[in-house]
């Protein structure tokens, strides 16, 4: 199903033209173009939009020359697309102006990157991390720019309250830029020599002085992204969730595991319960930091004892019935964005609350319910 089935901050809409990020004259060149768009965090958080009659939220997508004093003095990348210098850049992609039609922007097209560069046509994507700058410069940037739409108000926010206001494009270009933005801002040193690192590639390698580091494919030169299967079986809950919160179970993949195998190992160590059958279904990027959501179904048997008493990861974990999972969804507060502070109005509250749509968790809990996710043997008619 997982090619069929596109969730929240999945996608990937830009062409991330991973060829031309060795290409300074062209990284150079691109900056400079009017259509050019910035997204920026503070320590990981993003600047929104705000509309001031609506209240509306959005990532605010700012032009080069609004966040110009925030890059510091040209040329912004040298060989290799290195940035020695000022706070890192991470080049994201294009948005093209038609997919199905663009060109492929081969290498070879940009001996003349301007005029290449004035001819695109399509938006491209730039984000940075402004922790590390003056608070008085990133302000008056910030200011800057809202001064020229007095509609909006421009701040950055807590990143898992913004994203659940973003439509589908602006909420994947999101993903891959916190993810971009987060591993450059939190490798600043060589983990082999201990050298302050550099960025290559308009952001997307580290490189340091000549140590080991250097030689071969190293997992620390590169952007790392953490597979974690997340299983539609039974629902547990967390000893951290909010009251009557209950998700689908989940855990990170470990070194010489299968995908399959972490669902299996996951399932008996948080519940006690052993299970087979196991199918993949879709996944998710999970930018906090740079987690890949990977949703898994599975068989298991109903009636056997349940155990949460191996990990103590999980305060209670139940079988529920497609009619009581039906019956929370149809609830106005069954799966809205549930917090440790919810006081919402007690009467008629549903069975149990669950994760909003915009999480992986809670549309896996919905397929299942609705009887989208299917299964040749076992037993039926509970999670």
């Amino acid at each position: 199903m997982g090619e069929r089935f596109v969730n929240f901050m999945g996608g990937s809409p830009l062409n991330r033209l991973s060829w031309l990020r060795p290409s300074y004259s062209f990284l150079n060149a691109v900056i400079t173009s009017p259509a050019t768009r910035w997204i920026l965090f503070n320590d990981g958080l993003p600047l929104i939009a705000t509309h001031a009659i609506t209240q509306k939220r959005t990532l605010a997508l700012l032009p080069t020359d609004d966040v110009r004093p925030l890059l510091g003095i040209g040329p912004y990348f040298v060989l290799e697309a290195a940035r020695l210098h000022g706070t890192r850049i991470v080049f994201l992609g294009l948005k093209e102006a038609d997919p199905l039609t663009a060109a492929a922007l081969p290498s070879s097209d940009f001996k003349d990157p301007q005029a290449t560069v004035a001819s695109l046509e399509g938006t491209p994507f730039f984000t940075i991390d402004v922790a590390d700058l003056e608070d008085a410069l990133v302000k008056d940037a910030v200011q800057t720019s809202q001064r020229t739409d007095s509609s909006i108000t421009l701040n950055f926010m807590d990143s898992r309250t913004a994203m659940t206001s973003l439509d589908v494009f602006t909420a994947a270009v999101f993903a891959e830029a916190r993810s971009m933005a987060d591993w450059n801002r939190r490798n600043k040193f060589c983990p082999a020599c201990g050298s302050p690192t550099f960025s290559l590639w308009a952001g997307w390698k580290l490189s340091c002085t000549p140590c080991p580091s250097g030689r071969g494919t190293q997992n620390f030169c590169y952007p790392r992204t953490d597979p974690v299967v997340i299983m539609v079986i039974l629902l547990g809950r967390n000893k951290r969730f909010p009251s009557k919160f209950y998700s689908a179970l989940a855990g990170f993949v470990e070194p010489g595991e299968s995908y399959e195998d972490a669902v299996k190992r996951e399932m008996w160590e948080e519940a006690g319960v052993r299970v087979w059958n196991v199918r993949y279904h879709s996944g998710q990027p999970w930018p906090f930091p740079a987690n890949l959501m990977l949703g898994f179904s599975a068989t298991a048997d109903s009636s056997a004892p349940i155990r949460t008493d191996l990990d103590n990861e999980l305060e209670d974990a139940r079988w529920y019935t497609r009619e009581e999972v039906l019956a929370v969804l149809a609830h106005q507060a069954g799966n809205q964005p549930a917090t440790n502070s919810d006081e919402s109005v007690k009467e008629a509250e549903p069975l149990f609350k669950m994760p909003p749509p915009t999480a992986i968790a809670g549309v896996l809990i919905k397929q299942w319910a609705e009887g989208n996710i299917k299964y040749d043997h076992g037993t039926k008619g509970s999670l």
